[in-house]
């Protein structure tokens, strides 16, 4: 099959070996990169990596008859989404910064190891990243602020800081596929054609379960594990932190502002850049920040902003905790989320993406392979496209004929949509999610990865439910209009 472009050339379809060639190219260098590099991997080789795939997927276009013109220009167009999740991580970096010196995360690691028992520490973070994340349906901020703090008490009481990030992605996603505040709890229902509440409704039967399965593999993996510090050097610790920063109840009020203006709807960024501001406040205001600095307290702050702050308490562990953030720290993942971007761009304006959905979707034949399919279709366009909103909005339109063929509600598919496309997206070292909680935490993607118990068992739960055809709600024709679809209760 063929078509005419604007030129007047030629233009054939691309065949399923042509989309495979840049996916396996993909692949095969990003094992070799990680065999190379290891966890430094993300810090420029895979990032090479991204953009070479891509000048594979174009020359595959190129030589299908695409202009290359005519494919920087589509891809270069659509890599416009990558404008607000990178503004946000370099304020995200500005915050982390300022509430280290406004003495914010050092209050929250204080109370933290105060009030945390060893045993119980990862299912405790893992509950109040769920409780958190859900009151203000954003997964992201979840992890900018408590999941920063939870990490440094990890750290601090000699606990795992991957075991703790795997806990504070898996509630904190739990939180946002859950919440009706959360914008991809928002995006699957509306792709599906099906109403929110319903949608959340039919998530419970798959998110509950995964969350208790999570709760009780972190409730176990905390009882069974002994804590690296020296209990009994607690007091020092805590010593250590009240001599160098005012810590007090008042010193929480930025993270409680940042919920409030979350809770009222205010977008991610203006939100993140005022709670960042009150912790600049709180620098120079409680802390005495950059009062002898060379430059002078406003010097100081400036500093801090694009290059973030460094802690010199004297001791080791706890400047290394408390040393970090900055926009210009946030810069490698930037990179890492353009390179992804690109690459995703570069598969779906030359059709590539496209054409391995379609040959997945054909070789689907039943209701259970339908909903299988979708689901590995959403993990695997995360991988491609490197952006859990295209791996919302793509297959979800593609499957929507599907479904409706199969005599399946629309929740099915935007369940099984939020069961992959949303959940997996911080396991991918390059996706936009998973580039955010590796820069926000310090803990490296495929590190914390084996601890995220919800976002690895969503999937799977979903697809069981959809072979053993529980829950799968049938198709009624809505009598006010035969093409709208609504779930029976």
């Amino acid at each position: 099959m063929t078509e005419t472009n604007l030129s007047g050339k030629s233009q054939q379809a691309p065949s399923v070996l042509d989309a495979l060639i840049p996916v396996s190219f993909l692949v095969i260098l990003l094992f070799i990169s990680v065999r190379l590099f290891g966890e430094d991997s993300s810090y420029g080789p895979n990032q090479i990596v991204l953009l070479l795939a891509a000048c594979v997927a174009m020359l595959v276009g190129f030589k299908n008859g695409q202009g290359w013109a005519a494919m920087e220009r589509d891809i270069f167009t659509g890599m416009t989404i990558i404008f607000g999740p990178s503004f946000i991580l370099l304020a995200v970096g500005i915050m982390i910064a300022t509430w280290i010196a406004g003495g914010v995360v050092p209050a929250m690691i204080y109370y933290g190891l105060k009030l945390m028992n060893p045993s119980v520490f990862y299912s405790a973070v893992c509950l109040t990243c769920a409780i958190v994340s859900l009151s203000i349906g954003s997964s992201w901020t979840t992890a900018a602020s408590v999941g920063v703090a939870m990490i440094g008490t990890a750290a601090a009481l000699g606990l795992s800081p991957a075991i703790c990030a795997g806990a504070i992605i898996s509630g904190a996603y739990f939180g946002d596929k859950m919440s009706p505040l959360s914008d991809t709890t928002n995006l699957a229902p509306a792709v599906a054609g099906v109403d929110l509440f319903s949608h959340i409704r039919h998530m419970a039967w798959t998110g509950v379960p995964a969350l208790l399965f999570a709760l009780t593999l972190f409730t176990i993996i905390g009882f069974a594990s002994e804590p690296a510090a020296d209990m009994n050097n607690l007091d020092s610790t805590l010593a250590v932190l009240t001599d160098h920063f005012t810590i007090d109840w008042y010193m929480l009020l930025p993270l409680a502002a940042l919920f409030v203006l979350a809770w009222q709807k205010m977008p991610a960024l203006p939100a993140i850049l005022i709670a960042a501001f009150l912790g600049a406040i709180y620098a120079v205001v409680f802390q005495d920040f950059g009062r002898d600095a060379e430059r002078g307290q406003i010097g100081a702050i400036w500093s801090i902003l694009f290059g973030g702050y460094e802690a010199g308490t004297g001791d080791v562990v706890l400047d290394d905790l408390l040393s970090g953030g900055g926009a210009a720290n946030m810069l490698n993942t930037i990179w890492l989320i353009m390179c992804a971007v690109f690459f995703g761009g570069a598969m779906e304006h030359t059709g590539l993406l496209v054409k391995l959905l379609e040959e997945i979707m054909q070789r689907a034949k039943s209701s259970a392979a339908i909903i299988t399919s979708t689901i590995l279709t959403c993990i695997g366009t995360n991988i491609i496209a490197g952006d859990q909103y295209i791996a919302i909005v793509l297959p979800g339109r593609m499957y929507k004929v599907a479904f409706r063929h199969h005599k399946m509600a629309p929740v099915n598919l935007s369940r099984a949509i939020e069961d992959s496309a949303t959940v997996t997206s911080p396991l991918i070292p390059w996706n936009t999610c998973g580039a955010f909680m590796a820069a926000t935490l310090g803990v490296p993607t495929f590190v914390y990865l084996p601890f995220c118990f919800f976002n690895l068992t969503m999937p799977v739960i979903s697809i069981v439910y959809g072979i053993l055809n529980f829950r799968i709600l049938p198709l009624v024709e809505s009598e006010d209009d035969p093409t709208m679809m609504s779930a029976t209760t």
